[in-house]
């Protein structure tokens, strides 16, 4: 089933991605294996486990096209993880894993620790997001709120608790604030362009790298409010209101539109997968990678972001050797 079915059934049960999600193989060894007569057609049979982890933005992406990949390719394992991006980069530049999601560019410090244990890399853009800031579905006040507005509430040290605090005409009513964990992209993304400097922020807010936890939090508080990427408000539109953003220049709704366009700024950002150069030596992951650049910008889409073009994908494709 796509991530969209998922989640519009009732997809709560993604608090056990924070573990994995094992796309499960028939018949694996764990090991690559001669092709072998399969029931997929012409299509040559592989075996093995393929290790991805990192953002719970990309997540969707990957773990789509891992489904997929499923169909065509029975014997591989595809185990998807979310730890965050952070997390992810702390797992990939020591070689624990195969594909590294990021809802940002690696950190210098990060790729000097890929460097130094001997793990080279290939940069693939995805397409971009746009970072949404939603609130309670039964807010009635609030429609859009500005960069300023979002930087005195979120800023280090900040002690807006109420509404009334932040805007003239607001009512009385409890804050209460929802976001990623540290070790997310998201919240890179959004310190660096609302506070000014990445890993600014005040500290006393409900915090979780599953972003679910962060849609059932606001969900349930008629005085919250949150962000996460766009792919996890859609489905959840029903319970939750997103925000339009101010930057200066007048409210903008967040929608792929906007996001395409770069009118919902500064809250787009883009998407990446970073593979491990060592690992498409192996034929499964080879497999794996050419059928991500295949279906990833049509996946990309279903799941509520916007994909890079065609030429994006194609050179994705030359810089891996496909």
């Amino acid at each position: 089933m796509t991530f969209a079915r998922f989640y519009a059934s009732g997809g709560m049960l993604l608090t056990v991605i924070a573990i994995t999600i094992a796309v499960m193989a028939c018949g694996s060894d764990g090991t690559t294996t001669a092709p072998v007569t399969g029931n997929t057609g012409n299509e040559i049979q592989l075996s093995g486990t393929i290790e991805i982890d990192g953002s719970s933005t990309v997540f969707p992406v990957s773990q789509a096209v891992a489904e997929e990949f499923r169909k065509v390719q029975p014997g591989v394992q595809v185990n998807v993880g979310v730890s965050g991006t952070g997390g992810g980069f702390k797992r990939f530049t020591v070689g624990e894993t195969d594909i590294s999601d990021a809802s940002r560019p690696i950190k210098d410090k990060e790729a000097a620790e890929a460097k130094a244990n001997n793990v080279e890399y290939i940069e693939m853009r995805l397409g971009t997001d746009g970072l949404t800031v939603i609130v309670n579905k039964n807010n009635s006040f609030v429609d859009c709120l500005t960069i300023t507005e979002l930087n005195a509430i979120w800023k280090p040290g900040s002690t807006i608790n109420n509404w009334k605090d932040v805007r003239a005409g607001f009512p009385d009513q409890k804050l209460r604030l929802y976001g990623p964990d540290t070790d997310s992209g998201t919240f890179d993304y959004f310190t660096e362009e609302v506070n000014g400097e990445a890993q600014m922020s005040r500290a006393d807010y409900t915090a979780s790298a599953d972003d679910n936890v962060l849609v059932q939090g606001v969900s349930g508080d008629k005085g919250g409010l949150g962000y996460f990427g766009y792919a996890y408000y859609q489905p959840n539109a029903a319970n939750l209101k997103a925000l339009a953003i101010d930057n200066g220049k007048g409210c903008v709704e967040v929608a792929p539109e906007s996001i395409e366009d770069g009118s919902y700024s500064p809250l787009s950002r883009p998407l990446y997968i970073y593979v491990n150069k060592a690992s498409m030596a192996r034929p499964e992951m080879k497999k794996f990678v050419e059928f991500y650049l295949d279906e990833g910008a049509k996946l990309t889409n279903e799941v509520g972001y916007v994909a890079s073009d065609q030429n994006v994908y194609a050179e994705n494709k030359i810089k891996a050797g496909l």
